[in-house]
């Protein structure tokens, strides 16, 4: 039996895509070129294409395991199918509260900020909360009144982010100085790696959008088109940012670590273009917001279905077939996280979190392949290679985790010794019922 056959299956290649789009090109897409040209100068679009070729390798994971399991939550189903409940219960639980309820608390603040350099009454603190309050009480209607709503609305929204920067990109290429993009050489292996891992997180996101895999059409052919076609997407599109804003700022770039892209469409469009940034940051961030609200809601929704959290959360709209009550929780969550402001010093965690999460979907694409998984009889995605490509991934991660402090790995645990409580007490409290298979 199907657990999530109350679901409807209305997420096709275009609105996965956009999701994945969406989630990855975020308000760091505003400020990253300035930090990676602060670290390797003009031998940036060479860092960027090694990043890719790293990231690629980890998105196949996810194209093979989202391709076999087929379950609302993501990678939380792939690891349930893979090792168990309670790997499971660590992946989603990490996922949901490290990476996403974090991750939008923060960007939903940069949004209310944004608003408020255009209309300076909107940055006291009563305005704040107002904004953001209104913000996810709509978005939790829409998602609430459909999935297939709430992916337009992720579809719609990614368009417009997009436009300013494609501007941009278009209007900035006439503008460049070729002194400016000279060719340095590649820069030691040691500075590359750092940029890598720089860059790697703001690749971040693919996991998140793949959340509502049980209201995808086709999933063995839709999850992995949609990833390739985002991941090339987005390579192209920093790509030609880092290109424009180097070409354009030259030596200045490194140094513009708050607005390098307002101050490159300054440049190149005047005050308006300063403004047209602005829009671009509004959207940028509305849009992180909205496609969090549309995917890491079914997270919680896939534990409450398991009895691994409360089964009220499990609960499916009787009219519009959605995870109502699991879209409410995170929407609330996420608004009272957001006013406090207390999340600034868990933001590395939700790093680390969402690095925990990578390392068991490539080692849960191995387990998968092993017991030969497929969705509804279906042939999935094969990563080539079978298991190399997952173990080459699985180092990659590791080597990025292993940048982080003692101090963050100490967070990292305690995280996991809660995560661990909560599973054992929602356990003793259940019957148990069969895994997904």
């Amino acid at each position: 039996m199907n657990k999530d056959e109350g679901l409807i299956r209305a997420v096709g290649v275009r609105g996965l895509t956009a999701g994945m789009i969406n989630y990855m090109v975020g308000a760091g897409i505003f400020v990253v070129p300035a930090l990676v040209a602060g670290r390797v100068g003009g031998a940036a679009p060479a860092v960027y294409i090694v990043c890719a070729v790293a990231m690629a390798l980890i998105v196949m994971c996810f194209a093979d395991a989202g391709s076999r399991v087929s379950l609302s939550g993501g990678t939380y189903a792939y690891a349930e199918v893979a090792f168990g409940p309670y790997i499971g219960f660590v992946v989603a639980i990490s996922l949901w509260f490290g990476s996403a309820v974090l991750a939008s608390a923060a960007v939903i603040n940069v949004f209310a900020a944004t608003l408020a350099e255009f209309v300076p009454s909107f940055g006291t603190r009563a305005a704040r909360v107002a904004i953001i309050a209104i913000v996810y009480v709509v978005l939790a209607g829409i998602n609430i009144r459909g999935v297939k709503l709430g992916s337009r609305a992720v579809q719609g929204v990614t368009l417009a982010k997009l436009i300013p920067l494609v501007i941009l990109v278009a209007v900035g290429l006439f503008f460049i100085r070729p002194q400016n993009l000279a060719w340095p050489g590649l820069p030691p292996s040691g500075q590359m790696a750092r940029t890598s891992v720089m860059l790697i997180f703001a690749f971040m996101g693919i996991e998140s959008a793949l959340t509502p895999s049980g209201e995808v059409r086709d999933p063995s052919r839709t999850v992995p088109r949609s990833i390739f076609i985002a991941l090339a997407t987005v390579t192209i599109l920093y790509m030609a940012i880092q290109i424009v804003a180097q070409g354009v700022l030259g030596p200045d770039l490194a140094t513009n670590t708050t607005a390098p892209l307002a101050e490159t469409a300054r440049r190149i469009l005047g005050n308006g273009g300063q403004l047209l940034v602005l829009i671009g940051t509004a959207i940028s961030t509305l849009g992180y917001v909205a496609g969090d609200v549309l995917a890491a809601p079914r997270g919680i929704y896939a534990l409450g279905r398991d009895r691994l959290l409360p089964a009220p959360l499990g609960a499916v709209h009787p009219k519009y077939r959605t995870p109502h009550i699991a879209i409410v929780v995170h929407t609330a969550l996420c608004f009272m996280v957001a006013i406090t402001g207390s999340f600034e010093s868990l933001l590395v965690l939700s790093v680390l979190a969402a690095l925990t999460v990578y390392l068991i979907c490539c080692l849960a694409t191995i387990q998968l392949q092993r017991k030969n998984i497929r969705t509804e009889g279906t042939i999935p995605f094969r990563v080539p290679g079978g298991p190399v490509i997952p173990i080459i991934s699985t180092l990659i991660v590791i080597w990025l985790m292993m940048s982080s402090t003692r101090q963050e790995f100490l967070a990292l645990g305690a995280m996991l010794l809660v995560e661990t409580i909560l599973f054992v007490i929602m356990r003793a409290r259940r019957v148990p019922v069969p895994t997904a298979t």
